[in-house]
């Protein structure tokens, strides 16, 4: 495959952007989400209509500053889906990157282009972003281990917004070590305590999940819970009813989308792919009085989710309902996955708790993660979690 397939990158050097020369992540080769700002250089957005009119960025993102400041270089700058709403990884104007673990199958977005590339090799980590899991599908379609932090806890200046309530910086990597080391520039310090005692498993998020990674679950998490010398404690449920919170979280993450990005949709008709262009005009269709009640929905389910893991715990839950859909898979099973996929990873979005997903499963050879949700602030310690897994 070659580093310059248009489905990866939109652009890339040898490298694009050299870092500072030294620090703890010299000699790490970075592939930038292009919805991250790279001084000198546009902001494309996955939409080519959007890139003919962006002009060169004045500045980086605080989170590509942050990274090149410690050593690391940008390989290139990598796709996205369309403004970051998918969760597929397809994008109808520039194709699909390709998924070597899983060839003929889609590599998970929004993050597809850094996600394909730390898993072909052409660079060591992936710069992206998650807002309803555009790190963690990639990173669970593509067996990479993937982390989206606390809400607010690194900041997003810089990056496009898609919807800020739930939008934050995110990454991923081929191995544990290199998640944690971007992770130690971008997260503020502390926290890097091992706390956990027990890990959580409700039946309810479980049974989203296909048949084949349900089978595949269970040893999965007893294995993990025992290496880690954690308890488990399985629950019936936890943050309310996933198709209602679901159904909200779509919602409120869309008033917000349109609040970003719709003035720009309507004056540019015709300029997106049919997947987005339909969450688009779902999007301009939500009402007030619908957005009001969705966020008063996630509110309650955020509080209760927030109270119901305890300092000392996590929840372990599968990181998508299934492996990678084929690229040119049956609309409707596609739409099926995405969905069970969708209720799982909104619950994590929902209240800004941090999420590591973990390449500890497979069902008929394809990878699927396992996601485990810590609480508010137990960043630095999911990751040392991850180390040890």
């Amino acid at each position: 495959m070659a580093a310059t397939d248009n489905a990866v990158w939109r652009e890339h050097g040898t490298p694009l952007v050299t870092g500072s020369g030294s620090g703890p992540l010299h000699g790490v080769r970075l592939a930038v989400k292009d919805v991250h700002a790279v001084k000198d250089h546009r902001l494309g957005a996955g939409n080519p209509a959007w890139l003919a009119e962006a002009e060169p960025q004045p500045a980086h993102s605080w989170a590509v500053a942050a990274l090149l400041a410690a050593g690391a270089d940008i390989t290139g700058i990598a796709q996205t889906d369309e403004f970051a709403y998918s969760l597929n990884g397809t994008n109808a104007h520039y194709g699909t990157p390709p998924n070597p673990a899983a060839p003929g199958r889609v590599p998970g977005g929004s993050s597809s282009g850094p996600a394909a590339a730390v898993a072909l090799g052409q660079a060591d980590a992936g710069l992206g972003s998650d807002t309803a899991g555009s790190i963690r599908v990639p990173a669970s379609y593509c067996g990479l281990y993937g982390l989206r932090p606390t809400h607010g806890t690194v900041p997003a200046t810089g990056m496009l917004p898609l919807a800020p309530s739930f939008d934050t910086v995110a990454w991923l990597a081929r191995d544990a070590d290199t998640l944690a080391r971007l992770g130690d520039v971008l997260l503020p310090r502390g926290g890097d305590e091992a706390p956990f005692r027990t890990a959580l498993v409700a039946a309810d998020l479980v049974a989203l999940a296909d048949a084949g990674v349900r089978e595949a679950f269970g040893p999965a998490a007893a294995g993990l819970a025992e290496r880690l010398g954690l308890r488990i404690e399985q629950v019936p449920s936890l943050g309310g009813d996933p198709a209602e919170r679901a159904v909200a979280f779509a919602t409120a993450q869309a008033a917000e989308v349109w609040e970003c990005d719709g003035e720009w949709v309507s004056a540019h008709p015709g300029t997106l792919g049919p997947g987005v262009e339909a969450r688009f005009a779902r999007a301009a269709a939500v009402t007030p009085e619908e957005r009001a009640g969705a966020e008063s929905l996630l509110h309650r389910t955020a509080r209760d989710l927030r109270a119901a893991i305890p300092d000392d715990a996590v929840l372990l839950l599968p990181a998508a309902s299934g492996p990678a859909p084929l690229i040119d898979e049956d609309p409707d099973r596609k739409a099926a996955t995405r969905q069970g996929t969708f209720r799982l990873t909104c619950l994590a979005s929902g209240a800004g708790l941090p999420c590591v997903v973990l390449p500890r499963m497979a069902v008929d050879g394809l990878p699927v993660g396992l996601a485990v949700i810590g609480g508010r602030g137990t960043d630095r310690a999911l990751l040392a979690l991850a180390g040890v897994a």
